[in-house]
């Protein structure tokens, strides 16, 4: 069964955010939660594939996604240049304007950040993601297609130990009204607040824990979301050409064109998602508590770009490590996060 269907939709421009009865029902089970601080890399069982469109190119794309050897990290290879790779790393960082893009000697790979959150909230270490065209597929505009072709393949602990990345000091980056910033904690956790001038919008929270299913019960659905009449003045920059109400929640100005929400919240929601993927790029699973406020791909690897810089405010450590030391709960940064920047 193929299960990512065409379609295409925008990041940057579409987002979302809190709790509702869901439209949709992702099939959750128990053995593929991520589980906090796992001791071994995992990757995936076998080859899964789907096709689909780029949100902003409109090309259609075939994906596929391999098993990887421990210690190998996730690797893009575009197929249609000679299988040549980029590693989903902070260096390979291109753009990050509506979308995150890596590239390496020329070569690009577009939209990543939907992926690598599914990676990410399912605790896949390793993979090889093969495809055709410079865009991954939008999918639905969640990272829910992506979460289910993990499911259908299957996931395989490896023998070698996990290495977390774990915070050993807070980072805070501000940038006019925007803002994010990472805590010492002992889990992965995130905080996030958007803040639209629309009457299904306006300001918007979400905070989430990262371990037993979180990820899949309360982030991996949410949809990117985009407003109608920016529609075509981002198609005229060569944006959303692949965008539609089948992979976007799309909003006039004062409603939806597309209803239900999968989620109230679901705007703030995708932010998460976003946030999730463009992380990833650290290279590593995070112990950390993440707060971000209107902050966007562009701060989001900023963010990243500043943790590696810095090697004094983290340390690489193992399950085993951590069971010998101990770290700031989550809800200790949020009572000290009480008067610096509150979400």
């Amino acid at each position: 069964m193929n299960l990512c269907s065409p379609g295409t939709t925008q990041c940057g421009l579409f987002a979302t955010y809190g709790p509702y009865v869901p439209a949709c029902k992702l099939i959750i089970r128990r053995d593929i939660f991520q589980e906090p601080r796992l001791r071994q890399e995992q990757t995936i069982c076998t080859a899964v594939e789907c096709q689909g469109v780029g949100l902003h190119s409109g090309a259609p794309v075939s994906l596929r996604l391999l098993p990887a050897a421990a210690g190998s990290g996730i690797i893009f290879r575009r197929t249609d240049l000679d299988g040549f790779e980029i590693e989903a790393v902070s260096h390979n960082v291109a753009r990050v304007s509506y979308a995150t893009s890596l590239m390496k000697k020329g070569v690009l790979i577009s939209t990543t950040e939907h992926l690598l959150s599914a990676f990410i909230g399912l605790g896949i270490d390793n993979a090889i993601v093969e495809l055709d065209n410079l865009e991954l597929p939008i999918l639905d505009g969640s990272a829910r297609p992506f979460v289910e072709m993990i499911h259908k393949a299957g996931i395989r602990r490896q023998r070698r130990p996990r290495t977390y990345l774990r915070i050993r000091r807070e980072l805070e980056l501000r940038e006019a009204s925007k803002f994010i910033a990472i805590y010492p904690a002992n889990a992965y956790s995130v905080s996030y607040a958007i803040n639209f001038p629309h009457p299904l919008i306006g300001r918007e929270t979400f905070q989430v824990d990262l371990s037993d299913g979180n990820y899949l019960r309360q982030i991996a659905a949410a949809r990117t979301f985009g407003f109608l009449h920016e529609a075509d003045a981002m198609r005229q920059q060569g944006l959303i050409r692949g965008a539609s109400t089948e992979n976007a929640i799309v909003l006039t100005r004062d409603d939806l064109m597309n209803p239900p929400l999968r989620f109230e919240d679901e705007f703030v929601r995708h932010k998460v998602l976003d946030l999730i993927g463009d992380l990833a790029l650290l290279g590593k699973q995070i112990l950390g508590n993440v707060v971000a406020d209107r902050a966007g791909h562009a701060m989001h690897t900023a963010l990243v770009s500043r943790i590696l810089k810095d090697k004094t405010l983290w340390e690489e450590t193992t399950v085993e490590d951590l069971s010998r030391s101990t770290s700031p709960t989550t809800e200790q940064t949020a009572e000290k996060l009480g008067n610096a920047h509150p979400i």
